[in-house]
């Protein structure tokens, strides 16, 4: 497969798949296990992740800017980003003191992926099918309490397979927030946590980090951007409509298939 359609095609899995509750990481290792594609400091796979952040920020461009201009004179709006903070506060204490046993054991066993697929999109099927009645409507008004017990259970997506969106919008049905607000607020969520976890990468992949390559990975960012555009803007109306059946489905699916891929030695 020629390299500029291979950094498209997984340009396109980060893109779709970052900010729904399917895993990109968990869909980017499993694509490049199978396809044997690795770069130097995994500096393509990091990258392309700057890509979909772009996307977040384009789209709510007017709401982070007036958070970011008003939060010192405005009570809401600084409540709201202590809430971001105390949610975003556990991924960092977790992701530091385990980071090398995520990227050296989690991240090279693609069975660990799988299974967490599986298991992730039964659970999601079981929340989807949840009779509940929300309580917590608007994501910059939840209780502290719940921007916390989030954040911790947005932690559960250091294991490969289980989605960052998914753990933080599973958490979210739990608690009592409906599925719109419980999506947007995973959208929020993801600034601070991929943006950290992309510098700590970078920082950790310095020495290693290949930007020989850079055309391809501008094509794989360039992608990533436009797809996860084109997600978030469509996300929120399609989960009131179809709920999060669709991606449990598509986790069990993609979970089978890769074990039965495993088992038959593809990629091996």
């Amino acid at each position: 497969m020629a390299d500029w359609l291979l950094a498209i095609i997984l340009g396109l899995v980060e893109g779709l798949t970052e900010f729904i509750p399917v895993s990109s990481t968990g869909h980017l290792l499993l694509l490049g296990h199978f396809l044997g594609f690795e770069s130097t400091g995994k500096t393509f796979e990091i990258v392309i992740q700057l890509g979909a952040l772009l996307a977040i920020i384009s789209v709510y461009f007017k709401r982070l800017w007036t958070l970011a201009t008003r939060w010192p004179f405005d009570a809401e709006a600084r409540r709201f980003l202590i809430g971001l903070l105390v949610a975003f506060a556990p991924a960092v204490v977790i992701g530091v003191f385990a980071y090398d046993f995520i990227k050296l054991v989690l991240f090279e066993t693609p069975v660990v992926i799988c299974v967490a697929l599986i298991i992730g999109g039964i659970l999601l099927l079981m929340l989807d099918r949840m009779k509940k009645v929300p309580v917590y409507l608007e994501a910059d008004r939840y209780p502290m309490r719940i921007y916390l017990l989030i954040g911790l259970f947005q932690c559960l997506a250091m294991i490969p397979g289980v989605s960052r969106s998914g753990a933080t919008i599973a958490g979210g049905l739990l608690l009592g927030t409906d599925k719109r607000s419980a999506a947007e607020f995973s959208f929020f969520l993801a600034l601070p946590t991929m943006g950290a976890a992309v510098a700590y990468d970078l920082l950790q992949n310095w020495e290693r980090l290949d930007f020989s390559d850079a055309g391809l990975i501008a094509i794989g960012f360039v992608t990533a951007f436009l797809t996860a555009l084109a997600v978030v803007k469509l996300l929120l109306d399609f989960v009131s409509r179809h709920g999060f059946a669709p991606f449990a489905w598509w986790r069990i699916v993609v979970g089978v298939v890769g074990l039965v891929l495993l088992g038959l030695g593809v990629g091996a």
